[in-house]
């Protein structure tokens, strides 16, 4: 009887996340995402994901977050064909994410066709609307801790795990000739300070464990978000500019529109015009009032009023094109949301070209960045630039850079670490990925001072591990 994990993805890195699950003949496909960053990681995806000699059986997502999951339309373009598996919540998110994915797809090889920039003739795009279909007419929506069996011998569970809305981590049972086997997939992790989403479900018990690591390393802020946000907006408005804020269309868009009520409810910050400039950002508000289950008790998304309570007082979402143009020659005082939220497309593209180059604008980072991406080197002025290039121009940086890393959706070392002491029978074995080489070594000695007799594995490449 053989049981593997073949990590594919998300091994010495943050994106790509893929670890193929192999036992007595069935294999599942954990999360199915896409390498994001610079060219060379990007350009991974491109590359035959496995063999065609093997053989998968169903793929299994822990959330919609396109690193976990955008490589699904890439799988069904090539061919596959199966189930995947998933909370309601993701299934109801997932839609949204793929499609506008492939527009930006389309998007990019219409563009690349155009300046000939590409040196494939023609560009085409990694996937298409017809592939997200076929994605969309496999998904298996699973309700939330109840066992669903895959195989004779193989059945899973979905936790919450307090990321976005849908994000869970997952338990696989094996029947093994020593007894039942548990292995438990954390998926990426939350923690309890957001002010919208539910911390993260326990986990009883688990024969192995794979866990993120995305900060590893790092400790969260543990301080007041909404007076940390009010300081920063208020001196941009001080200086008569605006603050654009380059957020994830899904979880942080909407967390940060909550936050900027709550700083003017408590008179924190003046009632000035608010922007949300990113379609998808509307859509995904849609979904999280339909998963209450996902939300603290008292978050907006938990009321059935709850838009009363949500939307800043001067809120203005935009439809078009022609409406997105308009907010970049907007004066301030003003607040822009914009999509994407590492800068690798989007709206956000423009807004930035219009404020970086005046000092008194701000431009605040509420997210992960990975690296080698335009996010990650604004953020933290890589090489001591001065000017980023965006859309083939070199655009000036004179604004404020600010970054608010307690506002991550990710929990940090010690909000992994609780969570992991919390089980009553912990794992003795422990495999990180989902974070860099440094992030990921030292959640391994994190966990290896919780759990002294566990063998801890750092997945700082892509490989195969035996387990059991």
């Amino acid at each position: 009887m053989t049981f593997s994990l073949d990590f594919l993805g998300a091994s010495g890195g943050v994106t790509g996340s893929r670890t193929l699950v192999r036992f007595d003949g069935y294999s599942s496909l954990v999360d199915c995402g896409l390498f994001q960053g610079p060219k060379e990681v990007r350009q991974k995806n491109w590359e035959p994901m496995l063999d065609p000699s093997v053989k998968i059986d169903s793929v299994v997502l822990t959330h919609a977050h396109l690193d976990h999951s955008g490589y699904l339309p890439r799988l069904f373009g090539q061919g596959w064909r199966g189930p995947v598996y998933c909370s309601e919540g993701t299934a109801d998110l997932l839609p949204v994410m793929l499609r506008d994915a492939a527009y930006l797809e389309s998007e990019f090889a219409g563009y690349a066709n155009r300046v000939g920039y590409s040196n494939h003739k023609p560009a085409l795009p990694l996937f298409t609307q017809n592939d997200v279909d076929l994605v969309v007419k496999n998904l298996k929506p699973m309700k939330r801790d109840e066992w669903i069996q895959l195989a004779p011998d193989v059945s899973i569970r979905f936790g919450n795990a307090g990321h976005i809305i849908g994000a869970s981590h997952i338990q696989f049972t094996f029947a093994h000739p020593n007894g039942t086997r548990i292995l438990t997939f954390s998926g990426d992790l939350g923690h309890d300070r957001s002010p919208t989403m539910k911390a993260p479900d326990p986990v009883a018990e688990t024969d192995a464990l794979v866990v993120e690591s995305t900060y590893g390393d790092r400790l969260h802020p543990r301080t007041n978000i909404v007076e940390e946000f009010a300081a920063i907006a208020k001196r941009t408005f001080e200086r008569g500019g605006v603050l654009v804020i380059p957020a994830f269309a899904v979880g942080r868009a909407q967390e940060i529109l909550y936050i900027i009520r709550l700083a003017e409810d408590q008179g924190l910050i003046p009632r000035v015009p608010v922007i949300l400039d990113s379609p998808m950002s509307q859509i995904a508000t849609k979904v999280f009032f339909e998963h209450p289950e996902d939300h603290r008790e008292g978050s907006p998304f938990s009321k059935e009023d709850g838009r009363d309570y949500y939307l800043p007082s001067n809120f203005i979402a935009t439809v078009s094109s022609d409406d997105s143009m308009l907010a970049c020659m907007r004066g301030g005082p003003l607040i822009i949301i914009s999509a994407a939220g590492m800068l690798n497309g989007g709206r956000i593209l423009h807004h930035l070209k219009a404020r970086l180059p005046k000092p008194e604008n701000t431009v605040l980072f509420c997210g992960y960045q990975a690296e080698g991406t335009k996010g990650r080197t604004l953020q933290e002025r890589v090489g001591g630039i001065d000017v980023l290039r965006i859309h083939h121009q070199e655009i000036p940086i004179e604004a404020e850079i600010a970054t608010m890393v307690s506002l991550s959706a990710h929990g940090d070392w010690q909000d992994i670490s609780a969570w992991v002491k919390r089980m009553k029978r912990p794992p003795s074995h422990v495999i990180i990925n989902h974070g860099n080489p440094e992030a990921m070594t030292a959640m391994a000695q994190h966990i290896r001072d919780i759990l002294p007799n566990a063998e801890v594995t750092p997945m700082l490449a892509p490989g195969r591990l035996k387990l059991f």
